[in-house]
């Protein structure tokens, strides 16, 4: 323990120095949305390349036990701009499009955080947490009362919720993008607009994609969405070009912010339904849309790295690349993506899926990469949590976070970076039904529940629901097959407190 401190404050030291000569590292961090843990080449995929994300690994960290708090993705984005365990806080379940803010201007975020620290931030891609004073009472046609510049985010082009909800517009700066005076937009999430039509009552009209479970309502670019929608003239986003917008954005802030440090949360859109790319990548991958999906990802990812190289600030600059959950085939539109897996399997080798609280449900991939400071081609297999990076990252500037915020985030930096392999003590993780599961070494814990053993609404998932506790050992059972909860019950009794544990609150007496 002695040395573990010594060597955070040499690393401090060395930072502090760092600070004087004015070169603070940025930060970009890479949140995609539905990838699986073994979604990538450098994790195992089959069927798919992905040299971009393949280059990010070779120059650095490759890790093999991260966890996304949750396993949709509200509760997930949120504990990781927060740095507090989603449970804690009513509402942030998986949000409707026309939500209120979720994260609450007052909260300390880690925009705040950076942008404390002297930081341009900026906020680009999917946002799903809301947006706006209150659910349902947003003014789509004049700028909106609650955005992420209440967050710390400087700059934000951003989806209001995910591709698959209405509205089916980019809001920049608190305002709809290239709005169309000419055709007012009105959000529902209760009824229809008269005279609208509907993927359920018109499928005629679904000439992009096809739905196979629910995504029935209003219909935008030739796609069924969930909610209904009226208006939006040219400002209605084409799936196919969601990709390259984002991705411009973010070249254009690195190339307008190179002088100076700054942190990007960069949140694709890509694998999550409703798939459709941009014909330079659809059809081009034996796994159909979804294959087309992740190559599209890679694309952006290696637009990133070459707009960094090209501003000169690659060498000093931190990426970081990750999912918000773990990966769903099937999540509503008929674009064959289970029948032309072929061998490919999402979540690598774990049982379970996006939803559940199996390990596919919360294991992510998970890459630092900051060359000359990163070890380069490392694998590290340190039990980690998403809501740690605010406070990791924080460490990188010393950061002064207010007493209260970012409760649940621990400082690893030093794992994160590479410098060693310190684990947490436990990692809670929740399943969309609020059942928590625990890692803790190589054990697995799931709390009895009584929901249903698949998933009730569609996509064939296990949702890892038992009335009996579940124990495994996922030192030689990573699908999570022989529950062993009956032979040790010592350590199911230390898992349950754990689960108590990580729903009690937790207060910072001392604001590092």
């Amino acid at each position: 323990m002695k040395k573990r401190y010594l060597t955070l404050f040499m690393a401090g030291c060395a930072l502090a120095g760092a600070r004087a000569a004015d070169t603070r590292p940025n930060v970009v961090l890479i949140v995609a949305d539905d990838l699986g843990y073994g979604d990538l080449k450098c994790y195992g995929a089959k069927n798919v390349e992905t040299p971009a994300v393949d280059s990010l690994a070779k120059s650095g960290v490759r890790f093999t036990d991260m966890h996304a708090v949750a396993a949709t993705s509200t509760p997930s984005r949120y504990s990781l701009l927060t740095g507090e365990y989603a449970w804690r806080k009513p509402g942030t379940d998986v949000a409707p499009g026309d939500a209120g803010m979720i994260i609450r201007p007052e909260q300390y975020t880690m925009a705040d955080m950076f942008r404390s620290a002297g930081y341009a931030t900026a906020a680009l891609g999917k946002w799903h947490l809301g947006l706006g004073d209150k659910t349902g009472t947003q003014d789509w046609n004049a700028p909106l009362a609650a955005t992420p510049a209440d967050l710390g985010f400087d700059y934000h082009y951003i989806m209001a919720a995910t591709s698959d909800r209405v509205p089916c517009v980019f809001i920049e700066q608190g305002f709809v993008a290239n709005y169309d005076e000419t055709d007012s937009i009105f959000v529902s999430y209760r009824q229809n607009y008269e005279g609208e039509p509907t993927g359920k009552d018109n499928p005629e009209l679904l000439y992009n994609l096809k739905h196979s479970h629910g995504h029935d309502m209003s219909i935008v670019n030739g796609i069924g969405r969930i909610g209904y929608m009226k208006g939006g003239g040219k400002a209605l986003w084409k799936d196919e070009n969601i990709a390259d917008s984002i991705t411009e954005k973010a070249v254009n802030f690195i190339e307008s912010h190179k002088d100076e440090p700054f942190f990007i949360y960069f949140a694709t859109n890509d694998v999550h339904v409703p798939r459709f790319p941009h014909d330079r990548f659809r059809g081009k991958n034996p796994m159909g849309l979804r294959g087309d999906a992740i190559v599209q990802f890679d694309w952006s990812v290696g637009q990133i790295m070459e707009a960094l190289k090209k501003a000169g600030v690659a060498d000093n600059t931190i990426v970081i690349l990750t999912s918000d959950n773990g990966p769903v085939v099937d999540d509503g539109y008929d674009d064959r993506a289970e029948e032309l897996l072929n061998g490919h399997s999402p979540a690598g080798p774990f049982r379970g899926n996006k939803y559940s609280s199996f390990e596919g449900g919360t294991a992510v991939p998970f890459i630092v990469s900051w060359p000359g400071r990163v070890p380069a081609g490392q694998e590290n297999g340190a039990l980690l949590s998403q809501v740690d990076i605010m406070r990791s990252l924080g460490a990188l500037f010393n950061a002064r976070i207010p007493k209260g915020a970012a409760p649940d985030s621990q400082n690893y930096l030093l794992t994160m970076l590479g410098e060693n392999s310190d684990s947490r003590t436990y990692v809670p993780e929740m399943s969309n039904t609020h059942v928590i599961s625990v890692r803790s070494g190589n054990w697995k814990y799931i709390e009895p529940s009584d929901g249903p053993a698949m998933i009730p609404w569609g996509p064939k998932i296990e949702t890892g629901n038992s009335k009996e506790p579940q124990l495994y050992d996922m030192s030689n059972d990573k699908g999570e097959k022989k529950n062993v909860a009956a032979k040790h019950p010592e350590v199911v009794k230390q898992m349950q407190q754990y689960v108590k544990d990580a729903r009690t609150p937790r207060v910072e007496k001392v604001s590092r």
